[in-house]
């Protein structure tokens, strides 16, 4: 077993062999007649992902979450697209292999990527990762650069021109979330529907379109034993639209002015400041040449993304969903969440 995997949690399991026959069938190249053995990774919180061993080969197979999910959420389909042709010019993105769209073989539609190695940092920081200041400022750089090199991406050369509809895409965003905290909620939080409104009301115009990850965070990521980013996961929700969503999502992950940068401090033991969030904007704005003046409304906007997918994956398991207990805790987050995004927009 890997270190990086674990045996398959009971209430995820699948058809093995079934998957297994589908895989040989569909990579006959790769796999053969070989005997395949299933694992899992058990760090994420949303769609699943597992590992497929066969002799010296591995892969690795993602599908949605367990349950009723949003609508256009966890989309294999659009992340395989994109993860198959994005690889050739942009080298953080594993390369996608192939997709089932018959939800008979797995429980729900998946595809199946290339394996890459490195450490997706959770709440510690790895030893295998340079846990000095020194080291994590260059993670923390590194992923500011990974972020800008995919706003310059040529998408309409990859054939991902039609990939989403830029025009209106950022009022969209704030309407499409705002209707999916109205699905998942199950109490009030006035906090959230404040939120929504004054977003709402007040839409900056976009620079440009770009092809957007539409959530990219530390843990979304894989680091090298050097820093460097050696792979960005988590395509389902790409698409096309004003860059700037990106960069205030990362940035509502990131942190504050003169706090631990929690994208790349996740741990109580961390070292001081190692990049503050202000900084990691400039960075970006001299890398791609964006106007970052409302650059407060975009972060606002991650919060309150990021407070509907807490909830999201929280009322699964309100509902009986899914069984890990890690989501029992994540509703308590969306209030506040809300709160910080409320005053800095004030």
């Amino acid at each position: 077993m890997s270190s990086d995997t674990a045996p398959i949690r009971p209430d995820e399991r699948f058809d093995e062999e079934r998957v297994a026959d589908h895989l040989r069938r569909n990579l006959p190249d790769l796999l053969g007649d070989s005997s395949i053995v299933f694992e899992q990774f058990p760090g994420g919180k949303a769609n699943l992902t597992y590992l497929a061993r066969a002799g010296d080969v591995e892969l690795v197979l993602r599908r949605p979450p367990l349950g009723e999910v949003a609508p256009r959420s966890h989309d294999m389909a659009r992340e395989y697209r994109v993860l198959s042709v994005l690889h050739s010019v942009f080298p953080q993105a594993p390369e996608a292999l192939h997709f089932c769209g018959d939800p008979e073989v797995m429980g729900k539609p998946f595809f199946v990527m290339e394996r890459r190695r490195g450490e997706v940092i959770r709440e510690e920081w790895p030893p295998s990762v340079d846990g000095t200041e020194a080291g994590r400022r260059t993670v923390a750089g590194n992923l500011v650069d990974t972020l800008a090199d995919l706003h310059l991406v040529d998408h309409v050369v990859l054939g991902l021109g039609d990939l989403g509809r830029p025009e209106g895409f950022t009022t969209r965003q704030v309407e499409g979330w705002t209707e999916r905290w109205i699905r998942a909620q199950h109490h009030e939080v006035p906090a959230m529907d404040a939120l929504g409104e004054r977003l709402l009301s007040r839409v900056p115009a976009p620079q440009r379109a770009v092809l957007l990850h539409n959530d990219f965070k530390l843990d979304n990521t894989m680091i090298g034993s050097g820093g460097d980013v050696v792979a960005v996961f988590d395509w389902d929700m790409a698409t096309l639209g004003d860059p700037l969503v990106d960069l205030g999502t990362a940035l509502s992950y990131w942190g504050g002015t003169g706090s631990k940068t929690r994208m790349v401090t996740s741990d109580a033991t961390a070292p001081g400041v190692v990049m503050p969030a202000e900084e990691a904007a400039r960075r970006y704005a001299v890398r791609t040449g964006l106007d970052l003046g409302e650059l407060d409304w975009y972060r606002a906007l991650g919060s309150f993304r990021i407070a509907v997918i807490l909830q999201q994956i929280h009322i699964r398991w309100v509902r009986g969903q899914t069984r890990d207990e890690r989501f029992a805790v994540l509703g308590d987050l969306v209030g506040p969440l809300a709160e910080g995004a409320l005053e800095s927009l004030d």
